[in-house]
């Protein structure tokens, strides 16, 4: 008998080993998306999640987002094409505009409660998630009202929550409950109650950004507070809707390298797990996209991983929500090969059919004039930067430019600098230019600039850690030459720094092949 058993033990330790021995868990990484898709908010219909951000100043607005994996998201549209109202917009108004949307699902539609610090609160709503939307309407009108979220009881009775914004209303801190009809279609009293005083608990300075639950009998507000950049993520619990209630820290940074990881958005997935979706502050790169795994303890939330304390902090890597998906993201490059442009491309304020066209594989930019630097042009064609580090190519035809149009590739925000080309006298030029305080009406300085050969010019933008941007370009696509000192990126006002093309002067027009991304 000793002997067989002997025989079998190698049998039994190879079963053992193979019991033992599994797969590589497959995992995604922080940020899931890195571009400054600020203020996320994110819901599941069935099997698909969604998701909605901030979009300030920029038309159209409020991206929309879907992924069927939490992490792998595509850009589907817009649900604002123009910003209202449509005169002020008309004009860019930096850091004003569409701040932090709620996104939900109730009684068959899409829903999107979204704040203008100057106007108030409107409310859209659609069937599809791709749209059409319905038009604004003005839920609350007023200044200061900022970040809502709605929530439809169970006895029917409707809610809108809301945060202020010191600039407009004076105050800040707080957040005030309204009763709303259940339609969206006006809130049924004036002044609503504060329900959490950020004054009156320790160390809470700015308290914003709510979203409102409701789980097992309690009322949730997911709240972050301690400012974009420094501050973490607060949830707050109570039996009744108006309160009072408790206050948990329930997200910080921790040990992690993740600043002020806050505001965003409670999911589930289809078989009961807890996720947290939010953004984290990189100043040129904007506010980019984190996943965070959640457990509940005691009826409260833990968010990120467990170090021990009721607050968790941010995973860099986690267990993916939901295996075998296919990898995507949000676009950046575009041959402008179709009949519209890409998804990726907003404008710096309302936008003109007038201002482009499509044809024949290429973007043709009309020049707009302008009166100073390209702050106030509204004209800027713009997108998101798409990661840390990346190449922008493009092949530029200045042929069509009239005498003093300036046409070219920007890297822009309070500060920026362009490559591009000038008409003047009768040649054209290559010029690399820099604004440095763009905001405070700068005057545009020439740093390089050299003569062209032909109408025709490739040009590179390469960006590296921190916003390092070099320049360069061709006049055969092939060999580049670098020109100019490094320039680093700066971010916007509330938005990261953006990269595009423009086309400005008396007349005339500008050709661009493509514009093309790449790691």
């Amino acid at each position: 008998m000793g002997r067989i058993l002997i025989r079998c033990l190698p049998f039994l330790f190879a079963a053992l080993l193979a019991a033992c021995t599994t797969a590589p868990v497959a995992q995604y990484q922080n940020p899931i998306i890195h571009a400054d898709y600020s203020d996320p908010d994110a819901i599941r219909v069935g099997d698909m999640y969604y998701l909605v951000s901030s979009s300030f100043n920029n038309a159209p607005g409020l991206p929309l987002l879907q992924s069927p994996d939490m992490v792998n998201w595509t850009l589907v549209g817009h649900a604002l094409p123009q910003l209202v109202p449509l005169d002020v917009f008309a004009r860019p108004q930096h850091g004003k505009g569409v701040w932090a949307p709620c996104l939900r699902y109730h009684d068959g539609k899409f829903w999107i409660f979204y704040p203008d610090p100057d106007f108030g609160i409107y409310v859209m709503t659609a069937i599809s998630f791709t749209g059409p939307w319905s038009a604004p309407h003005l839920l609350a009108a007023g200044k200061g009202l900022i970040d809502p979220t709605p929530l439809w009881d169970d006895d029917g009775q409707a809610y809108l929550l809301h945060a202020w914004a010191r600039s407009r209303a004076g105050f800040a801190n707080v957040l005030t409950l309204r009763r709303m009809a259940p339609n969206g279609s006006r809130l049924l009293d004036d002044a609503g109650k504060i329900i959490i005083n950020g004054d009156k608990l320790p160390k809470y300075t700015t308290l914003e950004g709510p979203k409102l639950y409701k789980r097992d009998g309690y009322y949730y507000v997911f709240a972050p507070a301690g400012g974009v950049e420094t501050g973490w993520q607060s949830v707050f619990r109570s039996r009744s809707i108006d309160g009072p209630y408790e206050d948990r820290i329930v997200m910080a940074q921790g040990g992690s390298t993740v600043n002020g990881p806050h505001q965003g958005a409670w999911v589930q997935t289809p078989q009961g797990e807890d996720w947290f979706i939010h953004f984290q502050d990189k100043r040129a790169y904007g506010r980019v996209v984190h996943l965070q795994p959640m457990t509940w303890r005691d009826g409260w939330p833990l968010i990120g991983e467990d170090v021990g304390t009721a607050a968790g902090q941010p995973v860099a890597r986690h267990r993916l929500p939901v295996t075998g998906q296919a990898t995507a993201a949000p676009p950046s490059s575009d041959e402008f090969n179709g009949a519209t442009l890409g998804l990726q491309w907003q404008w710096n304020a309302n936008w003109q059919p007038s201002w482009y066209a499509l044809g024949d594989g290429r973007l043709r930019l009309f020049a707009q004039p302008r009166t100073g630097n390209l702050w106030d042009v509204p004209s800027l064609l713009l997108q998101k930067l798409p990661a840390e580090t990346f190449t922008v190519e493009t092949r530029l035809d200045a042929a069509g430019l009239a005498e003093g149009g300036v046409a070219g590739m920007v890297m822009y925000g309070s500060d920026y600098a362009w490559l591009g080309t000038r008409r003047l006298d009768g040649r054209t030029q290559l010029a690399l230019v820099s604004c440095y305080k763009a905001d405070a009406a700068c005057h545009e300085q020439q740093e390089a600039g050299v003569e062209l050969p032909s109408s025709q010019v490739w040009l590179r933008m390469r960006v590296i850690a921190g916003g390092v941007t070099n320049f360069s370009y061709s006049v055969d696509g092939k060999k580049y030459t670098p020109i100019g000192a490094q320039f680093t990126a700066k971010m916007g006002r509330w938005v990261g720094a953006q990269m595009g093309l423009f086309s400005a002067g008396p007349a005339g027009h500008a050709d661009i092949d493509y514009f093309r991304v790449t790691p």
